[in-house]
């Protein structure tokens, strides 16, 4: 966040684990970030083996509804301008909101 705090964007910060996103609001980022559930998936999560989420990494449903309902398995932090979004690992790659 400091590094387009830096070229003078201030960004919106959406505390996910206090306003956990819906499905909808999950497949909307994914479209903007151009990925499926399974590459923004936190997998070394506890809730990620818990839930048995490897042997369902390629059915996006179950890993939206998962992402929706333990908010924790959301990689983050998520970078979003207008309908374009990018995932802030490495931080860098937040740069390219501002092309």
């Amino acid at each position: 966040m400091q590094l387009l705090r830096g070229h003078g964007v201030e960004p919106d910060i959406i505390e996910y684990l206090k306003y956990p996103p819906d499905e909808e609001t999950l497949r909307s980022l994914a479209e903007m970030l151009g990925f499926k559930p399974s590459q923004f998936i936190r997998r070394g999560e506890a809730d990620f083996k818990a839930l048995s989420l490897k042997e369902q990494m390629n059915n996006d449903d179950v890993l939206f509804k998962a992402m929706a309902a333990h908010p924790k398995l959301i990689e983050r932090p998520i970078a979003v301008a207008g309908r374009r979004a990018s995932l802030g690992r490495p931080p860098e790659n937040v740069l390219n909101l501002l092309s």
